[in-house]
């Protein structure tokens, strides 16, 4: 990959559900010229992965969240009885509070902590409703209900690569 950076093939180098360790084997490598600008995981209220969060604020690696809003029960990977982030009541009482949905208080949670957040949706409205998380802010005490919501659950649960010695899940972050 720094190859293809040099070449100006590529703009920056990024990795997706690499834990602190892994991130570590880069960023110790002998000769590195490029680091990774960021690291896109999963992340919501249930994961909010503070603590590899903080890893890569420290190492200037943006995290990025993929599956912010949970993920769709139209996957057939995604465990059926597990909770939906946007059906949550305490996200919901937020929501209420300042008089958005809970998906842009899930959102506007994820940027104030420090995250690069990714959203997707097919309809237009939620589309719009989504980028309008920019005039408003999340009190300090909001922020720290959000975040005891955290039950480090992932949507995401890797069963296809679990027996492989490199797969990011076995370590806490």
């Amino acid at each position: 990959m720094e190859k293809c950076k040099e070449s100006g093939l590529v703009k920056s180098i990024g990795v997706s559900s690499f834990n602190r360790r892994q991130l570590e084997l880069i960023l110790n490598m002998e000769g590195l010229k490029h680091k990774p600008v960021c690291n896109q995981v999963e992340c919501h209220i249930y994961l909010n992965q503070s603590k590899l969060l903080q890893f890569c604020k420290s190492h200037e690696i943006a995290l990025v969240a993929f599956g912010a809003l949970g993920s769709s029960r139209d996957a057939n990977w995604i465990d059926q009885n597990s909770p939906y982030v946007l059906q949550d009541p305490v996200l919901i009482e937020v929501a209420k509070k300042y008089g958005r949905t809970p998906a842009q208080v899930a959102i506007r949670h994820l940027l104030q902590c420090g995250v690069v957040v990714l959203s997707k949706s097919f309809k237009p409205q939620r589309i719009k409703e989504n980028f309008q998380v920019f005039d408003f802010k999340l009190s300090d005490e909001d922020m720290d209900i959000l975040n005891q919501l955290d039950r480090n659950m992932r949507y995401t649960n890797g069963r296809l690569w679990a027996d492989h010695p490199k797969c990011p899940f076995h370590d806490e972050y």
